[in-house]
């Protein structure tokens, strides 16, 4: 990650989110560690939600300021997460993110395949917001943002299952941002290619399948890239940190791409 980005090239004011806690989900590695840095960064006081106890606790490490909390939890134990979200304090922003499913052909999915990756993002998403939004409408504000993909608007082959389920993401999220309460906003970042280990593992599960060696993969990838490079997770970030801004209230409902141009739709 570029460090930069969290200190001489943060572009907002310091403690613009000063008072504010923001639990992150999946935020042991990639964009949601990037998202626990940055809006830490940003003046909030983070609870890092991962099933990796390890790696929390060197984020919470990491992160400027004080106050920082790591909870180790498994989203796809739906009971489990109630009983965390009950003993939680107030929440004023909500990152939903979580690992996609192994990529490969949709046709050779079972439906078992489906079950694990929709408890764990869009159930755990639901269940979630379900259980903040009312503290969110008693303090007047409220921010959700759920970290899907441009496969949303242009799927991605050999990633049949992550595109459905994504898409259910989407479709979720507009949803409600018809009937969230007025102070509380939802929105979706739409990463693209981007330098995680998530994406190493669709690279070298696609040079398995084809035969291509990994480096082939990934220049095809960039050849429709036209910044001609991964994206950098606190770049995603960043756009994460601007959606939670107290001035961005009339953002809502929207799917915002950070893919260094890759989609052609409008």
């Amino acid at each position: 990650m570029n460090d930069g980005l969290l200190n001489d090239g943060f572009p907002f004011a310091d403690g613009v989110l000063d008072g504010q806690t923001a639990l992150v989900c999946g935020a042991s590695k990639g964009i949601g560690r990037a998202c626990a840095l940055m809006l830490a960064r940003a003046g909030a006081r983070v609870v890092a939600c991962a099933r990796s106890v390890a790696n929390l606790d060197s984020l919470v490490a990491e992160m400027h300021g004080d106050g920082h909390e790591a909870l180790a939890l498994d989203l796809e134990n739906l009971s489990a997460v109630r009983e965390a979200l009950s003993k939680m304090g107030t929440i004023h922003i909500l990152v939903n993110n979580s690992g996609g499913p192994p990529g490969g052909p949709l046709l050779e999915n079972t439906l078992d395949e489906f079950e694990g990756p929709f408890r764990r993002h869009l159930h755990a998403a639901h269940t979630i917001t379900q259980a903040l939004v009312p503290g969110m409408e008693t303090i007047g504000t409220g921010r959700i943002v759920n970290i899907i993909s441009t496969s949303v608007r242009e799927p991605i082959d050999n990633i049949g299952l992550s595109n459905t389920l994504r898409g259910a993401m989407a479709s979720w999220a507009k949803s409600l941002s018809r009937e969230l309460p007025a102070c509380v906003t939802i929105n979706n970042i739409m990463p693209g290619f981007t330098d995680t280990d998530r994406l190493g593992s669709l690279a070298g599960s696609i040079s398995e399948r084809t035969g291509k060696p990994v480096e082939d993969v990934r220049d095809e990838w960039m050849s429709g890239v036209p910044i001609q490079r991964l994206v950098d997770p606190l770049e995603t970030a960043l756009a994460v940190t601007f959606l939670c801004l107290p001035s961005s209230g009339a953002i809502r409902g929207v799917s915002l791409a950070v893919d260094g141009g890759r989609m052609r739709s409008i």
